[in-house]
C-alpha cells in the first residue's frame, strides 16, 4: 500500500490546490479534486435565477465539470438508479422526460423519484446553502425538458417527443442541424445537464464554488459506511468498496482497486469478505485517487493508454528517467554549450542541471516513480513502482547520463541542430532499436524494461542493444539522418553495456586500444572519410565503406580486403591528399595481432572505434579549413 499512501500524503500536502483550475496543453482543464466530487462531460448549462425559476440554458461542447459524487453513482452501471447529488443525465434531473418520450425500464423505480428524494434530503441538511435551495426549488417542479425545449436547447417533433437522432428527414422540414446533435452526447435522451444560479453578488458558478464542495462533503460525510481499520494509515475510518474510475481521463473505465466478485474466485476460499483481505477508507481511497489523477494530467506521460509517472511532496516537477540530457537542460533553463570538444563541459552542465533539483539540503523528499496499464476496459495494474530519497534518485539519474552518454546531433532548436553529449531519451532507444515505426505499443514496453536500469542502476537488456547493434550496422536500409541517429544511440548503449570494464570507452578516440573489434572500426572509418573526400560534397550516394558495413561487421577480414581495393581509385584521384589517411590506415594495421586479422564477426565495440575515428578525421580537417 506504500503507493497509495505516498498519495495520500501528496493530496494532504497540497490542500491549497484542492479546486483550482489550471490547464495544460491544448487548453484542457483539470484540478485536484474535493473528496466525494468527479468529472463528467457536460452537454448543456441550464442557469437558474435567485428566486428558483429557469433563466437560461445553452449547448456546451462538452466541457469537463466537477461534480459532486456518491459511492453508488460512480459505479453505476446498466439499469442501476443510482444518480449524482446534483448534475446528471436528462433521466435523473427531468421531472418530465417520460412526458417527452423518455423510457423508463422500471416505473417502480423512477430515476428522478430518486434523484429528487436525495437532493431534497441535501438541500434540507444542516449543510444547505441559497444556491442549493434554488436549485432544487426549481427542479422539482418538474419543467426542466419543457423550458429547454421553449428556448430551442433540444428539439422536439410533430408529436412533441424529443428527437432521439437527428437525420436528413429532420433536415427537409426544419433547415439547420440544431447545436445539441453536435455536443457530444449519444442522443437528447442521454443529454448530460449542469446547473448554475445567477447571483450578482457572486461570479463562481456552481462546479466551482468552494462552498458548494464544502456543503456537499460535509453532508456525505455523515451517510459513510461502518468504521474498519484502514490498511494505508492504520487508523479506524468509514471504510468503503467502490473505489475510484476515470484515473487517465473523463472516458477511463478501469479501476486499480475492485472487489465487486463474490461468486467467483476472487478470494479463493481464504477470506469471507474483501474487507477481510484489504480494508482501505473512503476518504484515503478519494484522496489517493484524486491526487493521482491530478499527478497525471500535471506531470504524467502517457504512451497508448500508459502512465509513466514521477513526482514527489514538495510540489516541485523533477526530472523523469525517459528524458535525455537537452530534456533536463532545458527544463532547468540552463544555457547549452553549441560547441565543445568533448563531451566533458555539457556532461558537467547536466549534472549541475540534475543538482538543481536539490533546493534545501536539510529536507530531502522522497520521489515516487510509477507505471500503469490496463489489459482490460475495467481493471488497472501497477506495473513498477519505487519509493526513494530525492537525492538518490537524483544520483541515479545523474549516474545514467553519465555512464550511458554519446554525443549527439539529432536534437534542435530555434537556432538549429544542436550538438549534445548525454544519454538518449527512452523513447529514442526504441526508435534505434526497432525504428521510426515503431508503434506506441512497442515504444511503451520499451520505456518500461528501461526505467528500472536508471532508477535501479540495472543492466540494459541484452536484446534491446543488440536490435539497435544491427540496425547501426546496416545503413543502407535507412536515410542517412535517421541512420546517423541511430548510430550515436547505440554507441550510447553499448558505451553503457562495456562500462566498468578494463578500458573505458568514450567520445574522444584512443588510439592505444589494441581492441580488435575496436581496431576494425576505425579503419572502417578511414575507408569512408577517404573515398567521401574523393566523391566531392555533390555526390551523395553511400561510399562503399558504408554499403559493405553489414557484411563488414560479420566478415571483417574478407570484406576489409574488398573494401580497399575499392579505395584504389579514390586514393589515386586524389593524390598526395590522400597520404594522410592512407598512412592511417597503415598505422591502425600495425597495431593489430596478426592473428586476430580474420573473419570472426565483430563485437558491439566496433561501432564505437567507426564513431571515434570519423569523427577525429572531421574535426582535423575543419581545423585546417579554419586555418
Amino acid at each position: 500500500m506504500s503507493w497509495l499512501y505516498q498519495l495520500y500524503q501528496t493530496y494532504e500536502r497540497n490542500l491549497d490546490q484542492v479546486g483550482v483550475v489550471a490547464k495544460k496543453q491544448g487548453d484542457r482543464e483539470y484540478a485536484l479534486l474535493p473528496i466525494s466530487h468527479t468529472t463528467q462531460n457536460a452537454h448543456v448549462e441550464v442557469v437558474i435565477d435567485e428566486d428558483g425559476d429557469f433563466l437560461e440554458a445553452k449547448v456546451l461542447n462538452k466541457e469537463s465539470t466537477l461534480i459532486p459524487c456518491t459511492e453508488e453513482a460512480s459505479s453505476r452501471s446498466g439499469s442501476k438508479i443510482a444518480p449524482y447529488p446534483l448534475h446528471d443525465k436528462l433521466s435523473y434531473v427531468a421531472g418530465d422526460f417520460v412526458k417527452y418520450g423518455g423510457k423508463i425500464k422500471n416505473q417502480d423505480q423512477v430515476p428522478f423519484d430518486t434523484y429528487i428524494q436525495n437532493l431534497e434530503e441535501w438541500a434540507h441538511s444542516p449543510y444547505t446553502n441559497e444556491k442549493l435551495t434554488c436549485m432544487y426549488n426549481y427542479l422539482k417542479k418538474g419543467t426542466l425538458i419543457e423550458d429547454l425545449v421553449e428556448k430551442h436547447v433540444l428539439v422536439v417533433d410533430e408529436h412533441q417527443k424529443l428527437i432521439e437522432r437527428w437525420n436528413k428527414k429532420h433536415e427537409d422540414k426544419t433547415g439547420e442541424k440544431p447545436a445539441i446533435f453536435s455536443s457530444g452526447a449519444t442522443d437528447q435522451f442521454s443529454v448530460f445537464i449542469r446547473f448554475t444560479v445567477y447571483h450578482p453578488e457572486s461570479e463562481d458558478d456552481v462546479w466551482k464554488d468552494k462552498e458548494m464542495y464544502d456543503s456537499f462533503i460535509a453532508f456525505y460525510n455523515e451517510k459513510l459506511g461502518e468504521e474498519d481499520v484502514c490498511f494505508v494509515t492504520g487508523e479506524r475510518l468509514p471504510s468503503t468498496e467502490r473505489h475510484a474510475n476515470k484515473i487517465r481521463h473523463a472516458a477511463d473505465k478501469a479501476k486499480l482497486i475492485s472487489a465487486n466478485d463474490n461468486t467467483g474466485f476472487t478470494f479463493r476460499g481464504r477470506f469471507k469478505t474483501s474487507n477481510e483481505a484489504v480494508g482501505i477508507s473512503y476518504e484515503v481511497s478519494q484522496k489517493a485517487h484524486n491526487a493521482l489523477k491530478w499527478l497525471i494530467h500535471r506531470q504524467g506521460k502517457v504512451i497508448d493508454n500508459r502512465v509513466f509517472l514521477v513526482w514527489s511532496h514538495d510540489n516541485e516537477v523533477i526530472p523523469g528517467p525517459e528524458e535525455d540530457a537537452m530534456d533536463i537542460m532545458w527544463h532547468s533553463n540552463r544555457e547549452i554549450e553549441r560547441e565543445s570538444d568533448t563531451g566533458q563541459i555539457f556532461a558537467g552542465e547536466v549534472k549541475k542541471a540534475i543538482d538543481g533539483y536539490r533546493h534545501d539540503l536539510t529536507y530531502e523528499p522522497d520521489v515516487n516513480i510509477l507505471v500503469l496499464d490496463s489489459a482490460t476496459t475495467g481493471r488497472m495494474a501497477v506495473l513498477y513502482y519505487r519509493n526513494m530519497n530525492k537525492g538518490l534518485y537524483l544520483d541515479r539519474l545523474a549516474n545514467w547520463h553519465t555512464t550511458c552518454a554519446w554525443e549527439h546531433r539529432y536534437r534542435e532548436d530555434e537556432e538549429g541542430f544542436v550538438v549534445f553529449y548525454g544519454a538518449p531519451a527512452t523513447r529514442d532507444l526504441a526508435f534505434a532499436a526497432y525504428g521510426p515505426r515503431a508503434s506506441d505499443k512497442v515504444v511503451k514496453g520499451l520505456m518500461e524494461r528501461m526505467i528500472p536500469c536508471i532508477v535501479d542502476q540495472r543492466s540494459v537488456p541484452r536484446d534491446i542493444v543488440r536490435s539497435a547493434f544491427l540496425r547501426a550496422s546496416n545503413p543502407v536500409s535507412m536515410e542517412r539522418w535517421e541512420w546517423e541517429k541511430t548510430l550515436t544511440i547505440t554507441c550510447a548503449l553499448i558505451r553503457k553495456m562495456f562500462m566498468g570494464m578494463k578500458e573505458e570507452w568514450n567520445v574522444p578516440l584512443n588510439t592505444a586500444s589494441r581492441d580488435r573489434s575496436y581496431l576494425f572500426g576505425r579503419l572502417l572509418a578511414v575507408a569512408d572519410v577517404l573515398e567521401r573526400g574523393a566523391l566531392g560534397k555533390e555526390e551523395i550516394r553511400a561510399t562503399n565503406a558504408i554499403r559493405y558495413m553489414n557484411s563488414f561487421s560479420k566478415n571483417p577480414g574478407r570484406t576489409w580486403k574488398t573494401i580497399q581495393e575499392s579505395l584504389q581509385p579514390y586514393q589515386a584521384k586524389l593524390g598526395t591528399k590522400a597520404t594522410y589517411l592512407s598512412k592511417i590506415i597503415d598505422e591502425i594495421s600495425d597495431q593489430f595481432d596478426i592473428e586476430d586479422f580474420n573473419n570472426t564477426p565483430l563485437t558491439e565495440k566496433y561501432l564505437l572505434g567507426f564513431y571515434s575515428q570519423r569523427r577525429e578525421l572531421y574535426k582535423k580537417k575543419e581545423e585546417e579549413t579554419t586555418e
